[in-house]
């Protein structure tokens, strides 16, 4: 068997990057010493999220870095021989001026691998970022790749993309919140918190793919972060995961194996019926 550690990260990032990557470099040591081959960081590693996604701030947001810049370079002589993803706020010259995007990077000491724009925005995220427009997954030293980039995943045609893509790990990002309209007094209580681990175990279950889902903790302005890293098998089940606070959740799987078991009687790919949902998954919902 061709065992293979994995590893989510919950921790805090927020808006100093150089303080960030003095603490990816510290995470990337601890991973190191776990034997891990494939790292996720949160979403907005560097630079941290938006203070607030109802009304963000113009004058507050997060520092951009460029894809091929020092921050990056940094990250990836860090990582050697090891894939590391992470998120950032990503500026690229447009038409009609500088366009911003949450964007997932996954790289190791051999540059970067793949790159995934974030899709779907909640609130008000679209007010700063531009949307992204594909779900493609890639080949990495762990086996083929996908990323999605946290309110992504609420959508099963994201996760289904990729797998229909050949991806057979799937890296969520997250700076997932608690509930910013119905709090509970207790992290563990929130429905957020709920629907997050649902997410989760469900876009691993119904694909048959290895998840591998960080989160931000802490809070930043009015969004109280919930952690709540894990690695969850094919078959939707945690293998590792973490709480509220900072910390690695590290799993040691076969990857070809597990997936190959997962699909040995029931194929759920294989096994769609195409005629009798493609329409409804391409129209629009109709209005009332």
């Amino acid at each position: 068997m061709a065992v293979t550690r994995l590893a989510a990260v919950a921790a805090h990032f927020g808006r100093d990057i150089d303080r960030a990557l003095v603490k990816i470099e510290g995470i990337i040591g601890d991973a190191r010493e776990a034997g891990v081959s494939l790292l996720v960081l949160p979403d907005a590693t560097l630079g941290g999220y938006l203070a607030d996604m109802e009304h963000p701030d113009p004058a507050a947001l997060p520092p951009a870095v460029s894809i091929d810049g020092p921050e990056l370079r940094r990250v990836a002589e860090l990582a050697g021989d090891m894939v590391v993803c992470l998120g950032f706020t990503e500026e690229v010259p447009g038409d009609s001026g500088i366009l911003r995007y949450n964007t997932a990077v996954a790289l190791s000491g051999d540059g970067v691998l793949g790159t995934h724009r974030k899709v779907h925005q909640p609130l008000g995220e679209s007010l700063v970022y531009s949307p992204g427009d594909t779900f493609e997954a890639f080949e990495t030293p762990v086996g083929r790749l996908g990323m999605l980039i946290d309110y992504d995943k609420t959508f099963p045609e994201a996760a289904r993309s990729l797998a229909l893509g050949g991806a057979v790990v799937i890296a969520c990002l997250s700076a997932w919140p608690a509930s910013v309209t119905d709090r509970a007094e207790r992290l563990q209580q929130d429905r957020q918190s709920r629907l997050f681990d649902l997410y989760d175990c469900a876009r691993a279950a119904e694909n048959q793919v290895i998840v591998v889902s960080s989160n931000q903790t802490g809070v930043t302005g009015g969004l109280r972060f919930l952690g709540q890293a894990k690695v969850v098998g094919p078959g939707g089940d945690v293998l590792a995961r973490t709480g509220s606070r900072g910390a690695l959740a590290v799993a040691a799987i076969d990857v070809h194996y597990e997936i190959t078991r997962a699909r040995r009687v029931l194929h759920h790919l294989d096994e769609r019926v195409l005629d009798s949902y493609h329409s409804a998954l391409t129209s629009p919902i109709p209005r009332r």
